[in-house]
C-alpha cells in the first residue's frame, strides 16, 4: 500500500503494529511510556486443504503475501492459476487458504516441503541441496546501457515517506514498486524482507500489473531469495539500500537482471556488469 507523506499509522487489530508499555531510560532517569512495535505471528499457507508452510510475517496484506509467495516460490506459474485466496485468524495466527489450478495443485505434493520459517529464513525446511533451486528464468533487459543512478537516487529519496509502519514502530522491511524513472508506485513493509517483497509482487499480480516495466527497490540487503523472486517474476532490476551476498549476485548474473546495492540519493554500486554497454 503506498502511504503519503503525511500518513500516520494506527495500531489496531491487523495492522502491522501494536502498543507495548516500555520503561524508557534515558540521561540517567527513567520513565513509562507506551511504544508501538511491528507484529510478527506465524501465518498457515494452506493450498487446496493442503498445509504448505508456516511463516512469520506481519499480518497485513495477507491476501497478497500468499498470492506474491506462492507465484515467487514456483507453486503457480501465473496469476491466472490463483481461484481464490481467504484469509482467517486463529488464535496467535493466521491461516490464508489458497485454491489454485489443480495441475499446480498436484506438482506441488510431489515435492512438498514443510516449511516452519522464520522472519529471516528463505529456504527453511528445504530436505536436500538438490532442492534447492539456482536455476533462475532470464529476464529482459532494458536497463542495458542505461544510467540506473538518477532513478534510484529518486526512489531513495522517496521511500522514506512511503514507510509508514517503519516510521510507527522502527523495526521492519519495505519493498517499493518504482516507475523507470524512481517514481515510487506502491509499498508494503514487513518484518521479513522476502516478505515484504512476496507481498509487493502478490499485489502487482493481482492488480494485473506489468512487473517488466519498473523496478524493484528494498530497504534491506540484496540476499539470494530475494534475486530468485525478482528473476522468477521478470523484474528487470533490483535495487537494495544495504550490500548484496555472492549468491545473490550470482543469481542476478545468470538471470540478467540487473542488481543494485548500497543505493543512496547520491550514487549506488551496480553488481551486474554484464551487458551494461
Amino acid at each position: 500500500m503506498l502511504e503519503e507523506a503525511s500518513a500516520v499509522l494506527h495500531c489496531v487489530a491487523d495492522s502491522g503494529c501494536e502498543r507495548r508499555q516500555v520503561l524508557r531510560r534515558r540521561g540517567g532517569g527513567s520513565g513509562l511510556g507506551i511504544d508501538s512495535v511491528a507484529q510478527e505471528a506465524p501465518v498457515a499457507l494452506v493450498i487446496n486443504g493442503i498445509s504448505h508452510a508456516v511463516m512469520m510475517a506481519t499480518p497485513a496484506d495477507l491476501e497478497e503475501f500468499a498470492a506474491g509467495f506462492v507465484l515467487t516460490e514456483g507453486v503457480v506459474a501465473a496469476r491466472s492459476d490463483i481461484y481464490g485466496i481467504e484469509v482467517q485468524r486463529h488464535g496467535a495466527g493466521y491461516e490464508v487458504a489458497l485454491s489454485v489450478a489443480q495441475q499446480h495443485f498436484m506438482q506441488m505434493k510431489e515435492k512438498r516441503r514443510a516449511m516452519a520459517g522464520r522472519s529471516g529464513c528463505g529456504v527453511c525446511g528445504i530436505e536436500s541441496l538438490a532442492m534447492l533451486d539456482l536455476a533462475p528464468e532470464p529476464v529482459a533487459a532494458p536497463w542495458r546501457g542505461r544510467d540506473v543512478a538518477p532513478a534510484v537516487a529518486a526512489a531513495a529519496r522517496e521511500l522514506g515517506r512511503h514507510q509508514a509502519l517503519m516510521r510507527a514502530t522502527g523495526g521492519v522491511h519495505a519493498a517499493a514498486w518504482c516507475t523507470p524513472d524512481g517514481a515510487i508506485a506502491s509499498v508494503f513493509e514487513d518484518v521479513g524482507r522476502h516478505n515484504a517483497l512476496d507481498k509487493l509482487i502478490g499485489a502487482l499480480a493481482l492488480q494485473g500489473r506489468d512487473m517488466r516495466d519498473g523496478f524493484v527497490f528494498m530497504s534491506s540487503r540484496a540476499s539470494y531469495e530475494l534475486a530468485r523472486k525478482a528473476a522468477r517474476m521478470g523484474i528487470p532490476m533490483l535495487a537494495t539500500i544495504s550490500a548484496p551476498s555472492s549468491l545473490a549476485i550470482d543469481i542476478a548474473e545468470q538471470a540478467g537482471l540487473k542488481l543494485v546495492s548500497f543505493c543512496r540519493q547520491d550514487g549506488c554500486v551496480e553488481y551486474t556488469l554484464v551487458g551494461t554497454g
